[in-house]
Order: C-alpha cells, then sequence, then structure tokens
C-alpha cells in the first residue's frame, strides 16, 4: 500500500488529570528524520517518543510538539529567599540615600527580581507521564497515518493513470515504428531511380534490400519497448506492496527513462519523436510523484 510523506495529526486530551496535547506533521525526506519539541522539564520523553514513531513511520522529516499540563493536585511550594530580598532592599535603600531618590519599592515589585521565589514542585511520576503522552501520541499518530495513507492512495490513481497512458504512446510506437522503415525503402528507391532515371543503369535490388536492413536496425526499438513494459509490470507490483515502496520505485523510474532516452535516440521520425517527448513527460510527472511516497 502506498503511504504519502505528507502528513498531519492532533490529539489533545486530558489523563489523569494532566492536559496532554500531542500534534505531528511530516514533509517528504529521503530518510527518517525527526524532532521533537516538549514541554520544558519534559525531555527524557523524546527519545521514547522518537521510537515510537520510528515504529509506524520509517521516511520524512517528522515534527512533533507535545504539551504537557500539571494536575491541579500536584503538591507546589513558593520558597521566598529572605537573604536575597534582604540583599536587594538594602542595595535600593543605598541607591536612595545616596542619589536622593525615592525608595519605591513595592512586594510584587520585588518579587519579581530574579530567584526572589522559587518553585519548588513535587517529583514528576516519569513513568506515569510516558504512558499518558505516549496514548495521546498513538492517537494523533493513528490520524496522521491515515491522511498520509488517503493521500498515498491518490498518488497511487495519478501514477498509474499515467503509466496506462504511457503504455498506449508505446502501443503506437511500436505500430509506427515498421512503418517508418517501408517509408524509408520507399523514399531511398525513389531517390534512385530519380538519380539513375536519365542513365541506362539499372537499380541494384539486393543493394537496395541490404541498405533498408541496416536502417532497419538502428533505428529498431522493440527491446527498449519489452523493456519497458517489463518496468511498468514492475510498477504496478510494486504499488502493491506493504510497507515502504518509495525507493523501489525510485530506481524503477530511472530505469523507465533510460530506455525512453534509448528510444529517442533510435527514431528518426517526427512522429515517434514527439511520441518520445511525451512519454519522458508523463515519466517526470510521475517521478515528481515518487518523491513524496514512503
Amino acid at each position: 500500500m502506498v503511504h504519502s510523506m505528507t502528513g498531519f495529526g492532533r490529539c489533545e486530551t486530558e489523563l489523569n488529570g494532566r492536559a496532554v496535547t500531542v500534534e505531528i506533521k511530516s514533509v517528504n525526506h529521503r530518510y527518517f528524520e525527526f524532532s521533537c519539541r516538549v514541554t520544558r522539564g519534559y525531555s527524557f520523553l523524546e527519545d521514547k517518543l522518537k521510537t515510537f514513531v520510528n515504529s509506524k513511520v520509517s521516511r520524512g522529516k517528522i515534527d512533533m510538539f507535545v504539551s504537557v499540563g500539571t494536575p491541579d493536585d500536584v503538591p507546589c511550594e513558593v520558597a521566598v529567599n529572605h537573604s536575597l530580598v534582604s540583599g536587594y532592599l538594602n542595595a535600593m535603600k543605598e541607591i536612595s540615600d545616596a542619589y536622593n531618590i525615592e525608595n519605591d519599592a513595592t512586594v510584587v515589585a520585588v518579587s519579581r527580581f530574579p530567584d526572589v521565589l522559587t518553585v519548588n514542585k513535587a517529583p514528576v511520576d516519569e513513568e506515569q507521564v510516558t504512558a499518558d503522552v505516549l496514548a495521546a501520541a498513538d492517537i494523533a499518530l493513528q490520524s496522521f497515518l491515515a491522511m498520509r495513507e488517503t493521500e498515498g492512495e491518490k498518488m497511487k490513481a495519478d501514477i498509474l493513470g499515467r503509466a496506462e497512458h504511457i503504455l498506449s504512446i508505446v502501443d503506437e510506437i511500436e505500430k509506427r515504428s515498421p512503418q517508418t522503415v517501408r517509408e524509408y525503402e520507399e523514399r531511398l528507391l525513389e531517390r534512385i531511380r530519380a538519380t539513375l532515371e536519365n542513365l541506362s543503369v539499372e537499380v541494384d535490388e539486393q543493394r537496395v534490400l541490404t541498405e533498408v536492413a541496416v536502417f532497419a536496425d538502428k533505428v529498431a526499438v522493440a527491446e527498449e519497448t519489452v523493456r519497458l513494459r517489463s518496468h511498468f509490470d514492475q510498477l504496478s507490483k510494486f504499488m502493491e506492496l506493504d510497507g515502504p515502496v518509495g525507493r523501489k520505485i525510485d530506481f524503477i523510474i530511472q530505469e523507465m527513462n533510460r530506455e525512453a532516452n534509448t528510444i529517442g535516440s533510435k527514431v528518426q521520425d517526427a512522429q515517434l519523436a514527439h511520441m518520445v517527448v511525451e512519454i519522458k513527460g508523463e515519466i517526470e510527472k510521475i517521478r515528481e510523484q515518487i518523491q513524496n511516497i514512503e
């Protein structure tokens, strides 16, 4: 099954009296790249979340944002650094006396000075917090994966549609290619007859046949079209596989492009050349889609 590397998922819930919000989004990337921003004091969650996400996602640039609240019933103590407060007040009085400035210090103003107040919270139960956050992350990840799957199905339909179009052009090339040989033979005979028209020399039919055979061998594209069809057959099979297939398909696309280039170098007919250009254009559009497949 094809999955896009673009996705988004979010979960906002409350577990064990603790508000937890998890948001995950991703864009295409050659490998798995994970970054996580969590509420201050909960950095112990980062490695666990990375392992959890990587167990479900193999490619893409993943950004995760995690907000963890504090339960209302958690004991919390605010301590006053009295010696520091005394030092601040003495310093302010000294400034007031030395420069004849009114000392307008208030409790609110002093409490805002650095390190005057210290908040002491009860130790965090890391095991419980981890379980709660992973539960929320699982919900967000399921939404995220569902979006990637939906986008992947749209991409799959687009790619297979373009593949069918390319194969229809290959059919036309295979029909047109032998005809170009016959047209070459006719043009060659016409030129020879025109050249020998006033001369008493007969056309060497065997020589003409040899020349036509050389031309036919030069412009033959049967091998390339057979290989191109084989690549498209592999592409269809890869589209039905479980797990990441982006890199495998990318390799097949390179091989398709190589065959198209070879056909383009062989054809000596404007109509066929136009067909090859159209094939290469469609292959390039498929390649662009593949870049966003996991």
